[in-house]
């Protein structure tokens, strides 16, 4: 853990975590499915974060809790199984409220597979709203500024109006120990619009998901789908109960 600010070099702020493809991860294609390519990132940042300090108890004192709010992931070829990568991720900087990290998968011979860039909220537990990171840990944030990536931010999406309509009913797995439906899920969700077919001609070569608000236990979402010019599709999910925008996603093969 860094405990003062002349430790904040790029090698003690950069992380690094591994993974071995396993057939719980994969699609019936043998290939890396994307939401459990979009778990090894949130578990990368993970490492990254209890390494640092910032982890699950870490910033439990000050009443917080990380969500992952925005993502912006490219994927240079599907990973199959068997496959080990290395994930390496950093905290970039602080946009506003939002504190950015990066990611860079590489396959056992160092080859980049894919890139990312994410917007991460800090969460007050008991409120649910927004706040900053106190004390030393928040002088973390802007040391690799300039180290990315993807250099843009991460991508803000739009409504999707009209397409296809699909209702989904969380089950208990869907749900993370924060008590909300996990991020990975709606992936998977997107991901079952689609045919066997279609995926088996298909791989995923850009993703960027936008997390809006929370799904509960007992809440229901409507699954909105939209093809848009080539093989790009765009997604909303919206909860039933309330009529709020849960998240976007646009995925392009």
């Amino acid at each position: 853990m860094i405990k003062d600010m002349s430790e904040l070099s790029e090698s003690a702020l950069t992380s690094f975590s591994k993974f071995r493809v396993t057939s719980a991860d994969t699609d019936m294609f043998a290939r890396l499915r994307p939401g459990a390519a979009v778990n090894y990132l949130i578990q990368a940042a993970i490492d990254s974060a209890d390494k640092l300090g910032l982890g699950y108890g870490g910033i439990r004192h000050q009443n917080l809790f990380w969500v992952l709010s925005r993502l912006t992931f490219e994927l240079h070829r599907p990973v199959k199984w068997y496959e080990p990568v290395e994930v390496e991720t950093w905290p970039k900087t602080v946009e506003r409220i939002l504190y950015l990290r990066d990611f860079i998968l590489r396959d056992s011979n160092g080859k980049v597979v894919a890139k990312a860039t994410s917007g991460w909220l800090a969460v007050d537990l008991e409120t649910r709203r927004m706040k900053k990171i106190e004390g030393i840990h928040a002088s973390f944030f802007d040391h690799l500024k300039d180290k990315y990536a993807i250099p843009d931010l991460p991508e803000k999406l739009f409504p999707v109006e009209g397409g296809d309509e699909h209702e989904v009913s969380p089950s208990y797995f869907d749900f993370d120990l924060n008590g909300h439906v996990t991020t990975t899920r709606y992936v998977d969700w997107m991901m079952d619009t689609l045919t066997n077919d279609f995926h088996k001609d298909n791989y995923p070569r850009k993703l960027s998901l936008n997390l809006m608000k929370e799904t509960m236990p007992e809440e229901t979402i409507f699954l909105m789908k939209k093809p848009d010019a080539g093989r790009i599709f765009r997604f909303e999910g919206v909860n039933s109960n309330s009529a709020v925008t849960v998240f976007r996603a646009t995925v392009e093969f």
